[in-house]
């Protein structure tokens, strides 16, 4: 039976820039990580994620870590294309009672020298999509178990495995129980990193045998009957991991709560000591109006001439009258509840019939909200439009040429657009949750400063009255001008997080030393 007693601390959180003073024994050296997500730009993509696995890896390699990548070779991933070598034809890897043989293909992330190892099985990742529903429980096991062979297969003895979502959560599992004497994995620490609760991998009792760890059970905690008879995947990873983290300072404490914790918060709360918030950033090259191709005339904070000239060329794309002082609200996103979008319709439905405003609505999502967003359209044709698709090069465009970013969302762990909009020098207009409230600050004229504007209830009048707020503000020129700048100077790229999280897996180093007394939280 292993189990585990929280240990508790006076400073339950290390927000971004903070950890290093936490950090015990820390020192410069460069570490061999294991990066492991199911998802990478550009190889895969089905949300953020990806993009977190696309970035992060190449800002550490830049702080001289020896950083290594694994993920699924799903049937879309072309050999040819991406330069992928056979380095493994066959790699034998446990599975329940048996073992499935593995290929292994090396390549390169992209604009980076950091290698990244491709796990093919032609039975479990010959499909091209990402994801399959119940299948996916041993898909992501094996790949994960693969992962821990080819490391020794290759005889790479690896300081940190960073673990994302619940794909990967079995691996600090594995580390605690079936490697735990394994001499090549003696001294790794493990890092979980929760990108998005609401999916956790929850799975029946087969997945423990397929696992290999049914000889230690499920999950016995008293404030969570439902652990005790399924296998929720990511509450392993956050049981079993030496340091956990999630994507904002603000979400780290939000996800302690009910309304926010998806039903794990009290096993979240039992290991808050342990729990982190780093922010994400974003890819600064891709994202940079000095040298955005897709912009008619490029521009910088200090000449913003081409900001106005993006401004014409998306209301002249929109069929909007070509009007410089018609302030142009943007929404790009999901259309779903928990974007808020709710609130948004209701806002602007009581925003248009009084003011002269334009709005460009892309996105996809439930379709009630396609009919919602598309009767706004038909009732005011001259001031709203609707994009039920996502163009890339369309969305550089509405960054660049629109003046305020709509994010109204109930739930927001990180979110990368309101970061986009700033260095684009659109101020974002977000309700004060999650990475939302860590990345924009309310703009105050008195006092002259802030990136955005920020409103706290999740209420329709709430957003209403910031939407007037932000109007007002732009009636003054220099002021709005000002802000845009000052939104533009705030450095939201991957080599801050980068830094932060070299301290968490320093940190994790040291938590691992630690280890578990047995108490009443079990797994038996």
């Amino acid at each position: 039976m292993v189990g585990y007693r929280a240990e508790r601390r006076s400073r339950p959180f290390a927000y971004a820039g903070e950890l290093a003073f936490l950090v015990i024994s820390m020192t410069d050296k460069p570490l061999r990580i294991l990066f492991l997500a199911a998802e990478v730009e550009p190889f895969a993509r089905t949300g953020g994620l990806a993009e977190v696995a696309g970035a992060l890896p190449r800002a550490l390699r830049e702080l001289g870590h020896d950083i290594r990548m694994i993920m699924p070779r799903y049937g879309h991933v072309d050999l040819a294309r991406w330069e992928l070598e056979c380095i493994v034809p066959h790699l034998a890897v446990p599975l329940g009672n048996r073992r499935e043989d593995a290929s292994v293909y090396a390549g390169h992330l992209p604009k980076s020298d950091v290698p990244i190892w491709f796990i093919d099985n032609e039975r479990l990742f010959g499909s091209p999509e990402v994801y399959l529903g119940e299948q996916d429980a041993e898909r992501f096991i094996f790949w994960s178990r693969a992962a821990l062979e080819l490391l020794r297969h290759q005889n790479w003895e690896p300081d940190i495995i960073h673990c994302h979502d619940w794909h990967a959560a079995i691996v600090p599992n594995w580390l605690r129980t079936t490697y735990r004497r394994d001499p090549l994995f003696r001294t790794t620490a493990s890092v979980y990193t929760i990108h998005n609760l609401t999916y956790r991998g929850v799975f029946g009792q087969r997945i423990l045998e397929i696992a290999g760890v049914a000889e230690y059970g499920y999950i016995i905690h008293p404030a969570l009957p439902q652990l005790h008879r399924v296998v929720d995947l990511m509450s392993r990873g956050i049981y079993y991991a030496d340091i956990i983290n999630t994507v904002s300072p603000t979400h780290a404490r939000e996800i302690l709560t009910p309304e926010y914790g998806h039903g794990l918060d009290p096993l979240l709360r039992d290991r808050r000591d342990r729990l982190y918030g780093i922010l994400n950033g974003i890819d600064t090259e891709r994202y940079d109006p000095a040298h955005d191709e897709d912009l008619a005339v490029p521009y910088t904070h200090e000449n913003l001439s081409g900001k106005q000239a993006a401004k014409a060329q998306l209301q002249k794309h929109s069929n909007f009258v070509v009007q410089a002082d018609i302030p142009i609200f943007c929404y790009i996103g999901r259309l779903n509840d928990q974007k808020g979008c709710n609130l948004l319709a209701e806002a602007l439905e009581l925003l248009l019939p009084h003011h002269q405003i334009q709005v460009i609505i892309m996105g996809t999502g439930e379709q009630r909200y396609h009919e919602r967003f598309a009767a706004l359209e038909q009732q005011y044709p001259e001031c709203v439009r609707t994009i039920f698709t996502f163009s890339g090069a369309l969305a550089h465009q509405c960054y660049a040429g629109s003046d305020i970013l709509l994010m109204p969302s109930l739930v927001e762990p990180c979110g990368t657009n309101q970061l986009i909009a700033q260095r684009y020098g659109t101020l974002p207009l977000v309700r004060a949750t999650g990475g939302l409230v860590d990345t924009v600050q309310d703009v105050d004229l008195y006092i002259n400063q802030g990136t955005g504007f920020v409103f706290q209830e999740a209420a329709t009048q709430a957003l209403y009255g910031t939407c007037l707020r932000a109007l007002e503000t732009y009636r003054h020129t220099d002021l709005w001008q000002a802000a845009v700048r000052r939104a533009m100077l705030q450095d939201w790229s991957w080599r801050r997080s980068a830094h932060d999280y070299d301290d968490l897996y320093r940190r994790a180093i040291t938590s691992r030393q630690v280890r578990r007394p047995r108490s009443k939280y079990s797994i038996s």
